[in-house]
């Protein structure tokens, strides 16, 4: 069940979190509502309830965990529809661990912030403040991982005109399969049984219309020209506008790790 607070107040910053089950849900709507500058907005782990309340409630900033129910990925995918329904909202994606792959890939599908559960939570308070302000909550280790990602050929999101050609985590099954790792190796990485690996493969090789593993990273990298979600920027003091067409660059607030 969602809800929130009775009585809105214009003065508070208007959160809306969704963790991976409703028990944990009311536990961290309860933990950061004892907060006076938040007015909580307590949703169910699911994409449809959280859309429901995006739209109504008009959150400024959205908590959500990266695995919703048994759905491992589907708050990192759910980030995109965020994104593109409410592009004024911000979005702070909760991790179980600081995993490479999933780091880099909320911050490519338009996360503002992501908060690994092994930090204090009073940590997430200040995370929430930062990502409001515009800025880019992320700790030194988990900025690293994205520019290492940077610095890797460039994949396309593949989409069509229609929206995403491919899910995110049929993106990372070709990336995985860009880097050579054999099925075994891509289910270990991505925490999948070979057989699910096998299945978006098939899926894989039926959207891009192609029957080998090089041919989909011969599309994937023909179509690097695709446009993708804004990657943090760290502020130049000096720095020049950018044109209209540029994501302007934020404050990045690069953190030690916690202790």
């Amino acid at each position: 069940m969602a809800h929130s607070n009775p009585v809105p107040n214009p003065d508070r910053l208007r959160v809306l979190a969704a963790d991976s089950t409703s028990m944990s849900t009311q536990l961290l709507v309860g933990a950061l509502a004892r907060d006076s500058q938040f007015q909580m907005i307590e949703s169910a782990s699911s994409a449809t309830a959280i859309l429901h309340l995006l739209k109504r409630e008009k959150p400024q900033v959205v908590v959500v965990s990266a695995k919703l129910g048994e759905d491992s990925g589907a708050g990192i995918e759910l980030v995109r529809e965020i994104r593109s329904q409410s592009p004024a909202t911000r979005v702070i994606v909760l991790l179980d661990a600081s995993e490479r792959s999933a780091i880099v890939e909320s911050f490519r599908a338009g996360a503002q912030g992501v908060f690994c559960r092994t930090e204090p939570f009073r940590l997430l308070n200040k995370c929430i403040q930062c990502v409001h302000q515009g800025q880019v909550w992320a700790s030194s280790s988990e900025l690293h991982f994205v520019l290492e990602a940077l610095a890797k050929p460039t994949f396309a999101n593949l989409k069509t005109e229609g929206g995403s050609l491919l899910s995110a985590r049929e993106t990372d099954v070709v990336r995985c399969v860009a880097e050579g790792l054999t099925n075994r190796e891509i289910a270990h990485r991505l925490k999948l049984t070979e057989h699910t690996v096998k299945n978006y493969l098939f899926r894989i090789f039926d959207k891009l219309g192609v029957s080998s593993r090089v041919e989909v990273v011969l599309y994937a990298l023909g179509n690097a020209g695709t446009k993708s979600a804004p990657v943090p920027h760290a502020r130049h003091p000096h720095a020049s506008p950018g044109s209209p067409k540029a994501p302007s660059p934020v404050s990045l607030n690069v953190r030690k790790t916690a202790t």
